[in-house]
């Protein structure tokens, strides 16, 4: 599995430094353990911020703010980290926030005829939400934007839209600009981890008036 779509360079700046979401790390972290490209990036990133600190100079810091930068490393460094990929369809990052070991076995929510949502629960204090989207066979999203930052990534299957075509291991590291409609291919349902910072944006009054009760 080699991506052919990528983490945006910003996106691989933030989880380099650690800053990054908790629900955007996972989905980085899932990508960047399949991808040798974001992970060449992601050390690039990880040195310019060592030349950076060298040319800071240092400066003691309380055992206070010691403390609290060393506990709030520690939670990062669990989605952070790349691991070698497994071979299961659910990547470790992911694996350890389900409840079952298999995508087929969760208790998924049929919101509309051929989408399904997992939720996947995060810290009380996590920004944004994790979600797990099947898409039937065949099916397409209506066209929709973003309210803010979202990344998807494909674990199952693939889908289409004017950016290309995105399969397993590929991610969609999009802003509010973007603006899509993703037509999954005919031959399987199609499974992404999706990250968001807002809830979507559709265009059609439809698909508008459905959103609530598809909780997308």
């Amino acid at each position: 599995m080699i991506p052919n779509h990528h983490l945006d360079d910003s996106t691989l700046l933030a989880y380099a430094a650690g800053t990054l979401g908790e629900a955007f790390s996972v989905v980085a972290t899932a990508h960047v353990a399949v991808c040798p490209a974001c992970r060449s990036g992601m050390r690039a990133a990880e040195a310019l911020g060592g030349e950076f600190l060298e040319g800071a100079g240092v400066e003691a810091v309380s055992d206070d703010c010691r403390n609290r930068t060393f506990a709030a490393l520690e939670q990062a460094g669990l989605y952070r980290l790349p691991v070698p990929a497994p071979r299961a369809a659910v990547p470790r990052p992911l694996a350890g926030l389900l409840p079952v070991s298999s995508l087929d076995e969760l208790g998924w929510k049929t919101k509309a005829p051929g989408v399904a949502i997992f939720e996947v629960k995060l810290g009380s204090s996590a920004q944004g939400r994790l979600r797990l989207l099947r898409i039937g066979a065949g099916r397409a999203m209506p066209e929709h934007g973003h309210g803010g930052e979202e990344i998807t990534m494909v674990l199952k299957g693939a889908y289409v839209d004017h950016m290309g075509r995105f399969a397993a291991g590929d991610v969609a590291d999009l802003d509010e600009e973007i603006e899509h409609r993703p037509v999954v291919e005919r031959d399987g349902d199609c499974i992404c981890l999706v990250a968001t910072e807002r809830p979507t944006r559709f265009k059609s009054l439809a698909a508008r008036l459905l959103q609530p009760f598809v909780g997308i």
